[in-house]
């Protein structure tokens, strides 16, 4: 099945999370933990599909505010696909970049609303954690860690894909020029109309030109 993260088509799998569903496709959700419950940077609210998730978990019930609940939030490393259907969801970090772009002013008070959520559910955050000694939540340091490092490795790994993505140079596309009046040889075949295909530095056979001179129904030998 698939499912979009911030518009983006997602392949998926029934009883995947969706923070590794976002990280096997290379689609932004925060998880400065590494998906262990602890950081809350992996909300996602989710526009449809609430159903066909998992029900909250204590983890969820114990950080997240009722306000936010009401509103569709979810801790996407709680959160795990429960039945196929159409699953759309919207990471908080896409919300606020798409804020930022339409309208900034309204930025700070986006964040001082997640700040009071946040407060509001300190108590029962802290005591959430503190009886992490045992039980379905118990911690593990050496896969905390293991998984700390590994999230800021695919985190790092996302940011140079957006810098080359941009900065590399894209190989030259050939150009055809046409001048009419002239008889010239190009590519070996003589035509009324010029017809050479050059990169800048001068005259080139290549696939592409190729398929031109096939489709004029003129040899390029």
């Amino acid at each position: 099945m698939s499912i979009k993260i911030n518009d983006r088509e997602c392949e998926a799998h029934i009883g995947d999370r969706l923070l590794d569903v976002a990280r096997a496709n290379h689609s932004h959700i925060g998880y400065f933990c590494g998906g262990n419950a602890i950081c809350q940077t992996c909300y996602v609210k989710v526009l449809e599909g609430q159903e066909l998730l998992s029900p909250m978990s204590d983890a969820e019930k114990s950080m997240l505010s009722d306000t936010l609940i009401r509103e569709g939030t979810r801790m996407a490393c709680q959160t795990k696909i429960e039945k196929p259907g159409l699953v759309r969801v919207q990471t908080t970090v896409e919300e606020v970049k798409q804020m930022v772009a339409t309208n900034p002013l309204s930025a700070p008070a986006y964040m001082g609303k997640m700040g009071w959520e946040s407060a509001v559910k300190f108590t029962d955050t802290i005591a959430f954690q503190a009886r992490r000694e045992h039980g379905e939540y118990k911690l593990e340091l050496w896969q905390l860690f293991t998984d700390v490092i590994v999230g800021i490795g695919d985190a790092i790994q996302l940011v140079v894909d957006a810098v080359q993505s941009v900065f590399i140079t894209k190989p030259a596309v050939p150009t055809v020029t046409q001048t009419p009046g002239k008889s010239e040889a190009c590519c070996g075949s003589l035509l009324t109309t010029q017809t050479c295909c050059t990169t800048g530095n001068g005259k080139t056979i290549s696939p592409d030109i190729v398929k031109l001179h096939q489709h004029s129904t003129v040899a390029c030998n």
